[in-house]
C-alpha cells in the first residue's frame, strides 16, 4: 500500500483493493463518501452524454431469461437489478467486484433476489460457482484497468467462455475526429482516466492471447464514442 494513502492500514473499505484503484479511482469507487453520491442513475446518464439505457440494452437484450450470468464488476445506477430481474429464478446472476463498498451497493440492489449472488473476487481470477456461464459481461470496465490487467480480464473471460456462450464487452471506443465529444473524452482521459486511452488505440480482441480462436463482432455508436463486442467460440 502507498503511504499517501494512510486510511488503507486500518479502514476496511481499502482492505484488499488493488493499488492502481486508491491512487487512480478512489473518489470514484473506493471512497463510501463519493460512491453514495455517484450511484444513482442520473450520473450514469450525464457521464455516458445521454447514452445509457442504449449503452445498457446492447447488455440486457444478450439476456434470455434462465441463463446463467456472471458480470465482472457492479456498475452505477439500476443495471445490475435490471440484468438479474432479466435472468430471473429459473437462472443464476454472479456479479463480481473487487471494492468492499462496491460488493455493498451491488448486495442492497439484489435483495430478495434469491438467483443473484455477489462475491467479492478480482475479475481476472474468479473461478465461478456451480458451473459454466452462458453469458459473461465487461460493462465498462477494461478501459479502468491498466493494460496487463486488460490482458488478464480478456483471457481469463475467454477461458470461461464455454461453447455455445458468449462474452460481451461494452466500453469506450475511439470516436471520429468529427465528434465534439472526442475533445472532451480525451480531457477526462488526461485528468482522470489514464487507463481509457488504449481503447482508442487497440482493439479489445488485441488483449486475447487467442483471438484467432474466436469470433468478434463489433458495433459502434455514437460516432465511435462507445462500442460493443461480443464473441463467441469458431465452429
Amino acid at each position: 500500500m502507498t503511504q499517501n494513502h494512510p486510511k488503507l492500514i486500518t479502514d476496511p473499505y481499502y482492505d484488499g483493493v488493488p493499488e492502481y484503484m486508491t491512487e487512480v479511482y478512489d473518489w470514484a469507487y473506493v471512497d463510501p463518501k463519493w460512491v453514495k453520491v455517484l450511484d444513482r442513475n442520473i450520473v450514469v446518464r450525464v457521464l455516458l452524454f445521454l447514452n445509457d439505457q442504449r449503452l445498457m440494452r446492447m447488455y440486457l437484450n444478450e439476456i434470455q431469461p434462465g441463463m446463467r450470468v456472471w458480470q465482472l464488476a457492479h456498475v452505477y445506477g439500476d443495471l445490475v437489478a435490471r440484468a438479474a430481474k432479466r435472468v430471473g429464478p429459473a437462472g443464476v446472476f454472479h456479479l463480481t467486484d473487487i471494492t468492499p463498498i462496491q460488493i455493498e451497493h451491488g448486495s442492497k440492489k439484489l435483495t430478495g433476489m434469491d438467483w443473484a449472488k455477489v462475491i467479492r473476487s478480482d475479475a481476472s481470477t474468479f473461478e465461478g460457482v456451480g458451473g459454466d456461464y452462458n453469458l459473461i459481461c465487461s460493462f465498462f470496465l477494461l478501459h479502468e484497468v491498466p493494460d496487463d490487467k486488460k490482458r488478464e480480464i480478456v483471457d481469463h473471460m475467454l477461458a470461461k467462455l464455454p461453447k455455445g456462450g458468449k462474452a460481451i464487452f461494452v466500453d469506450y471506443h475511439n470516436p471520429k475526429k468529427w465528434q465534439p465529444i472526442r475533445y472532451i473524452l480525451k480531457l477526462v482521459n488526461h485528468c482522470l482516466e489514464p487507463f481509457a486511452n488504449a481503447l482508442w488505440e487497440n482493439e479489445i480482441q488485441h488483449y486475447a492471447s487467442d483471438a484467432a480462436k474466436f469470433t468478434w463482432k463489433k458495433r459502434t455508436i455514437f460516432a465511435g464514442v462507445y462500442q460493443c463486442v461480443v464473441v463467441e467460440h469458431k465452429d
